[in-house]
Order: C-alpha cells, then sequence, then structure tokens
C-alpha cells in the first residue's frame, strides 16, 4: 500500500493531464512570534500579527496540487523580534523547521531547522497580506513567500528526484524580485559569510550541488521510508545516500557550502540514531564520511558508537 503523500503525487499527476484544476491549501504551519526584548510596545500588535501570518501561510494557495487535509506539509515559523525600528517597522530572526512523515510510521523527520538573521520588515495591522508573484512589494510577504516555496521544494525533492525544482524556481524569481530591497537578505554580499535568502537558493539549483538533492530523495524514499519493513537494506541505502554528499563536499562548488551545510545540520542526530544501532562496518563507514563532511562535529559523531547492532 502506498503512502498518502505518494498518491496525492500521482493523483495530481492525473489532474494535470485531464487539465482538471483543483486547489487546497498545502502547508499546516504552527506561527510563534517572540517580542519579549521588544519593551513598552502595544502588545496586541503582536498577537495581530502572529494570526496575520498564521492565515497567510495557511490559507493561500501556492500550488496546484491536490492536498488533503491530513497531507499538508508540517512546518514551522519561529519570529524573534528584537527591535521595533519604528510604529510599524519591526527586526528579528526568522526560523524555518519542516518535519516529513516516514511511511508506515508515526516519526515525522526534520528536513530544516535554521535561523535567517536578516530579517527587518513592516506590518500594518488590519492590512491583508497577499503575496504577487510578478513584484516586491512587502518584505514580510516577499520573505514568507520565498520559505513557502523553499519549504516545498525541499518537501518534494524527497518524494522524487529534483522534485522540488518548480518551486525552488518561485523561490529565486522572488530573490530577483527583491534586488533592490533596501532589506538584507536578497543580495549576494548581504549577511554574515554570504549565508543569505540568495546564495540558499543559488546552491539549490546549482548543477554542482544536485548531489545534495538527490540525497534527499535517496535518503528518504529508499532509506526512511523502508525502516519499518526493512531496515537493513534502508540503512544499506542510507549509508549509500551519504555518499552523494560527500561528493558535493569535496568539489566544494563555492567558498560558503551554505546549502550543504544546512542539510547536514538537520540530519546530524537523525544519522547518529538511525546507525547506532548498525554493525561496526557499517558505523566505521558512515563516521568516515560524517567526519569528513561535518568535522566540526567530529566529538558528536562518536555516538554512533554508543549502541550495539539491531
Amino acid at each position: 500500500m502506498k503512502s498518502k503523500r505518494y498518491l496525492r503525487y500521482c493523483l495530481s499527476a492525473v489532474l494535470l493531464l485531464s487539465s482538471v484544476v483543483l486547489k487546497s491549501q498545502e502547508l499546516n504551519c504552527n506561527v510563534q512570534i517572540s517580542a519579549q526584548m521588544i519593551q513598552g510596545s502595544n502588545r496586541e500588535i503582536f498577537e495581530n500579527m502572529q494570526r496575520d501570518i498564521y492565515d497567510f501561510m495557511n490559507n493561500t494557495i501556492w500550488t496546484n496540487n491536490v492536498f488533503s487535509y491530513a497531507e499538508r506539509i508540517d512546518c514551522n515559523i519561529l519570529i524573534n523580534l528584537t527591535d521595533q525600528l519604528s510604529g510599524d517597522e519591526f527586526k528579528g530572526t526568522i526560523q524555518i523547521q519542516l518535519r516529513r512523515p516516514v511511511f508506515n510510521t508515526t516519526y515525522n523527520s526534520t528536513l530544516l531547522n535554521f535561523v535567517d538573521n536578516n530579517f527587518q520588515f513592516r506590518y500594518v495591522e488590519f492590512q491583508t497580506l497577499e503575496f504577487d508573484p510578478s513584484t516586491h512589494r512587502n518584505n514580510l510577504i516577499s520573505v514568507l513567500a520565498y520559505y513557502t516555496y523553499m519549504i516545498l521544494g525541499f518537501d518534494y525533492d524527497t518524494f522524487s528526484p529534483l522534485g522540488g525544482t518548480d518551486y525552488f524556481q518561485m523561490a529565486e524569481k522572488i530573490v530577483t524580485n527583491a534586488q533592490n530591497a533596501p532589506e538584507t537578505g536578497w543580495k549576494p554580499f548581504d549577511g554574515s559569510r554570504n549565508r543569505n535568502r540568495y546564495w540558499l537558493v543559488k546552491n539549490v539549483l546549482n548543477r554542482e550541488y544536485e548531489n545534495v538533492r538527490l540525497f534527499s530523495y535517496e535518503y528518504y524514499m529508499k532509506g526512511m521510508d523502508m525502516m519499518e519493513a526493512r531496515v537493513s537494506e534502508a540503512r544499506i541505502n542510507m549509508a549509500e545516500s551519504l555518499k552523494l554528499l560527500q561528493e558535493v563536499y569535496r568539489k566544494r562548488p563555492d567558498p560558503y557550502m551554505y546549502f550543504l551545510q544546512i542539510i547536514i545540520d538537520a540530519k546530524a542526530d537523525e544519522i547518529i540514531n538511525v546507525f547506532s544501532g548498525s554493525f561496526p562496518e557499517e558505523k566505521s563507514r558512515v563516521m568516515q564520511i560524517m567526519n569528513e563532511i561535518d568535522p566540526a562535529n567530529k566529538a558528536k559523531y562518536e555516538k554512533i558508537n554508543s549502541s550495539s547492532a539491531q
């Protein structure tokens, strides 16, 4: 029996071929806003902001595909406001968390978990948030739409090889539209060590990083989704998929490796948990790869040796 998410992809293809367009909301996005660092402000504005962003993320139609209520993509948007620059202008960080269900289990696997430190925007209470893909009108809307398409792209990449390309290209279009924006994060040299929205989507669509995206498909469809039925085969496939990350690391396509590091950071703990129950030879092979591609966390990967084979 195929997973519901797999059936949704098949159904979407059938609808496309038959020229029938049905749409429904794609995200199950939890939104949290922290404004503890901002003193003496009207606190109600932050409640309204949280509600408006929640509605924007969950009630905007982002694709032409069909999602049932149970199939929506689980994600979190965590906004930490550090400064109120004027009555309607704010500065802070935005954290993106994305989870993917593993077939035939109740386990949700982390796909993304990272923080964007270049987040400045205007928010006017009671003004509807509406996304226009042809222009950059509001930095809050553009940032939220950008990360929505990145979330969709990363999710789709796990179900078919390079399956998220259309959504990453939409995110790239948002970056292009924002090149004249006064806010940071959109241009090549914004931010610390160029770790920004511009470079993330450029890396994702760069052919030299293609193996990172193919890793996502191999890791999930031939690994995690098989764990319940064929655990040994699944671990073999997952260990093999790590070689795709290793190949990109060795090529070092640009000096920042932002995209690769985001993926490694999101998967590190899960990889440790999965291979802690593996056999010595497999543990050794996985540790060798992870120590090479993530040298700053060598001590962390020693935990793989903490349990015996299962």
